[in-house]
């Protein structure tokens, strides 16, 4: 991290974790951020759901919501990007505050609720843009048919992006993750795909607070769905262990706390499927993304650990994944997927 982005850092630190936020979109905008666009190498290229990726290390959905930053953030070290969520009609989320940071536990815990400017306001700005983006699809809270809002998005917003994840798992707006459930995912995910008319990848978000029978149903359906592929994982409601002043706010926990939790989910979902996968939840060093990935995910991506570790963090996980790779005698990160899941099954 350059001396610049620390001050940066902690100046944001100052303000308010929504506020810092906005602020650190528009200094990307201004120029501040890393330049020189994704880091690669032979043992970092790897194809996700037919999606060559430069490395496996993407930005999660949440940062860029509105998909304000696309050009600033082409120029990080990410290897691809998801925006979002975007929801159909524009939705100004739920009452203030509700982003709180977690310093003692390096994490952070939302409630948003969806906030975003709408597919149309979205879908112009990804028209155009520059290398590999996806974007969360959502429902909007006062919805009546919120599996048929999946459906329109896609149709709207497929066309200029290369990926979509449908987005039935934040806590944050009340019974989405009711959408989780066997037939009601079964029937949402057959709108999706029926509305996927360019025929892009999709991917399925999943909670990590789903036990083993529920995990094991959410496999049975994305294997029959003509999904691409599964993002594991979404926020947390657990609180276990916390120490920061905020750890009894409501909403999803995300950040360090979430790791192991959601790496077990991640190993024992790769056993049931053959889909490729997609890690999440706590992911802040190259080691950390390493172990997702030697736990069944073929990519990883991560938002809160660049609450702490700027947005220069991308570059350093993924050169030190390209080290450790070497180091363990992989000639690709395809040749170390799943070869460490026992660790966490």
């Amino acid at each position: 991290m350059s001396l610049i982005e620390q001050i940066g850092l902690r100046a944001l630190r100052s303000f308010d974790p929504e506020r810092a936020h906005g602020l650190a979109l528009k200094a990307l905008n201004t120029g501040l951020g890393p330049k020189g666009g994704p880091v690669t190498s032979d043992r970092l290229r790897v194809t996700l759901a037919g999606l060559d990726l430069p490395n496996p290390i993407g930005l999660a959905a949440g940062f860029d919501k509105n998909a304000t930053a696309l050009a600033a953030l082409s120029q990080t070290a990410f290897g691809f990007l998801e925006v979002g969520a975007a929801t159909p009609l524009p939705q100004p989320g739920n009452p203030r505050p509700r982003l709180f940071r977690l310093s003692e536990d390096q994490a952070a815990i939302n409630r948003f609720g969806f906030n975003n400017d709408g597919m149309e306001a979205i879908g112009e700005r990804l028209k155009g843009h520059r290398g590999i983006v996806g974007l969360n699809l959502g429902a909007n809270k006062t919805s009546t048919d919120r599996a048929g809002d999946f459906a329109r998005v896609i149709a709207h917003c497929g066309p200029h992006v290369e990926f979509a994840t449908v987005n039935v798992s934040s806590p944050n707006t009340e019974k989405l993750r009711d959408l989780q459930g066997k037939a009601a995912l079964a029937a949402l995910l057959s709108g999706v795909i029926a509305a996927n008319a360019t025929e892009i990848p999709v991917f399925l978000k999943i909670a990590p607070d789903l036990t083993a029978e529920e995990l094991a149903d959410v496999a049975e359906v994305a294997n029959g769905a003509g999904i691409a592929g599964l993002i594991a994982t979404n926020t947390t409601l657990d609180r276990d262990g916390l120490h920061g002043p905020h750890k009894t706010e409501t909403g999803g926990l995300s950040g360090q706390p979430l790791f192991e939790k959601s790496t077990r989910v991640l190993a024992s979902l790769s056993g049931m499927t053959d889909l490729p996968i997609i890690g999440v939840g706590g992911v802040s060093s190259a080691e950390q993304a390493y172990q997702k990935i030697r736990a069944g995910a073929t990519a990883v991506q991560l938002y809160t650990a660049l609450v702490y570790g700027g947005i220069s963090l991308a570059g350093e996980i993924a050169q030190g994944l390209d080290r450790l790779l070497e180091r363990d005698g992989f000639g690709s990160v395809t040749e170390a997927v799943g070869t460490g899941r026992g660790d966490w099954t």
